[in-house]
């Protein structure tokens, strides 16, 4: 699993906000209509700690994994409050190899987090470590990155130039690999009103959704599907023609 460093998790916390401001709110939603009352919660990948503020707002109880430790400290900053009345806990650990003291009720892991697995091997792993997480009739959600969605949106250029950063996404799909490589660089104004830069490498692996599905019931889940984050509720029939899915599976 990639573990980002401080440059570009600083870049992160600052910038990359936009998917969770998106994609909570219709978790928050599913979640609500399963489990009426505010519950225990994992955010796996937690990142920043945006995702993890949403729901402690909202009273669940929640735990963020994270393998970077800068982007662990962001997260405690942003939720320092919480932490504070012990209703945030984070802790250091790679998804593919952590085990919680207490099962929570709910899981998610988002943007992306789960497409930068290498390989089955560890996806079956990080699985199997969230379904002993959580309790009988518990709810996992993440989002996975199409090998379509891969394919068309990750072969590009892009340049963002704003007041206080300058962003350069640069990303190629290897065929051979079936895998996606984003090169994101540039520059980010300090506090003092000088530049930092940053750079890093991310890859998404385009992972097979029918081996997705056969992972997800050797692991034990009782039920699962893709869907549309509008209509989580929904399974699609065709999720392989859709640039994003979400997995909603059930213990």
């Amino acid at each position: 699993m990639q573990a980002y460093g401080k440059s570009f998790s600083k870049v992160y916390n600052a910038r990359w906000n936009q998917f969770t401001d998106m994609v909570a709110p219709r978790l928050a939603a599913f979640f609500a209509a399963r489990y009426p009352e505010p519950t225990s919660m994992l955010d796996l990948c937690c990142g920043t700690g945006r995702m993890v503020q949403y729901f402690a707002e909202r009273g669940y109880t929640v735990t963020g994994i994270d393998l970077s430790e800068d982007m662990l400290k962001h997260a405690r900053e942003n939720n320092a409050e919480f932490i504070r009345s012990k209703q945030v806990t984070f802790k250091k650990a790679d998804a593919s190899d952590f085990k919680l003291r207490t099962k929570v009720q709910i899981a998610v892991s988002t943007y992306d987090a789960m497409n930068h697995l290498p390989e089955n091997n560890s996806m079956k792993m990080t699985l199997h470590c969230v379904y002993n997480a959580l309790e009988p009739g518990g709810c996992f959600i993440f989002d996975l990155n199409t090998e379509m969605g891969l394919r068309n949106s990750w072969g590009h250029i892009s340049v963002r130039e704003m007041e206080d950063a300058t962003i350069i996404m640069r990303g190629l799909f290897d065929e051979e690999q079936g895998r996606s490589y984003t090169r994101i660089s540039g520059f980010l104004k300090n506090d003092q009103g000088t530049w930092d830069r940053f750079d890093e490498t991310i890859y998404n692996k385009a992972f097979n959704l029918r081996d997705i599905e056969s992972i997800l019931s050797e692991t034990g889940f009782s039920k699962h599907w893709f869907a549309q984050l509008e209509r989580l509720e929904t399974p699609l029939a065709k999720p392989e023609e859709q640039p994003r899915v979400f997995v909603v599976a059930i213990k």
